[in-house]
C-alpha cells in the first residue's frame, strides 16, 4: 500500500475511533469543563502521547502477541479498568471549586505534569486498545512497507487524535458554552466521574473475547 493511500485510510478509520464517546472524551471534557483550557488542551497532549505506547508495540509485533494472549489481555484489562476507577472516584469525590492562584511556578509545572500524565495513563490503560490496533495495523502493514512509512503513520495518528480532542476543548472552552457548566464544575465532575466508573467496572467484568 502506497503511503499516501495507508494515510488516507488511517484518516477515516482513526478519526472515527477518535471521536467515538469513551474514556478519552470523558476525561477531557471534565478537565476542560471543570479546569478550563489548558488542563483540557494538557489533558489532550497526555493522550496523543499515550497512543506512541500503542503505535510502538503494534509496529514492532507486540500487538498480535497481545490480542491472543489471555493473560495479557487479562492484566491490561486489570490496570486499565483500575485506573478508569480511580480518576471517576476522584470525580465523585469533587467539591465546589474556590477561586485559588498558585503563585508557585514548580508547583503550577508539577500541576501541569500529573494533568499530561493523566491524559497519557488513560490512553495507554485502554484494555480495548490492542485488539483495535492489531485491527487497523493489519490493514495497513506489510512486509513491503518501510520502516520510515510506519512511523509516519503512528505520528499521523497521534496528530489526528491530538487535533479531535483539542477541537473538543476549544468548543467547551467558548464563553458562552463554559459559562453554563462552570457554575456546576463539581456536579459535571461527579457526573463525568460516576461515567468515568460505570467505564472501568465494564472493562473488570467484561469478557476477554469481548
Amino acid at each position: 500500500m502506497e503511503l499516501f493511500s495507508g494515510l488516507l485510510l488511517i484518516t477515516s478509520i482513526h478519526l472515527l475511533a477518535a471521536a467515538s464517546p469513551g474514556p478519552d472524551f470523558i476525561l477531557v471534557s471534565q478537565q476542560t469543563i471543570t479546569q478550563g483550557k489548558k488542563a483540557g488542551l494538557l489533558s489532550s497532549i497526555g493522550i496523543s502521547l499515550g497512543l506512541s505506547i500503542h503505535i510502538i508495540y503494534s509496529i514492532f509485533g507486540l500487538a498480535t502477541i497481545i490480542a491472543n494472549s489471555s493473560m495479557a489481555l487479562w492484566l491490561i484489562k486489570i490496570l486499565g479498568g483500575s485506573y478508569l476507577l480511580y480518576i471517576g472516584i476522584g470525580g465523585l469525590r469533587a467539591k465546589p471549586q474556590t477561586q485559588f492562584m498558585h503563585t508557585n511556578d514548580h508547583i503550577q509545572r508539577t500541576s501541569s505534569l500529573k494533568t499530561i500524565s493523566k491524559g497519557f495513563l488513560c490512553n495507554a490503560l485502554n484494555p480495548k486498545a490492542p485488539v483495535y490496533f492489531v485491527a487497523l495495523f493489519t490493514i495497513v502493514i506489510s512486509p513491503e512497507v518501510p520502516m520510515l512509512h510506519l512511523i509516519i503513520y503512528g505520528l499521523w495518528m497521534m496528530l489526528i487524535q491530538l487535533t479531535w480532542f483539542s477541537t473538543v476543548v476549544f468548543i467547551l472552552s467558548r464563553p458562552r458554552i463554559n459559562k453554563k457548566f462552570h457554575q456546576m464544575g463539581h456536579w459535571l465532575d461527579r457526573i463525568m466521574g460516576g461515567a468515568m466508573c460505570l467505564v472501568g467496572l465494564k472493562v473488570l467484568t467484561s469478557k476477554l473475547n469481548e
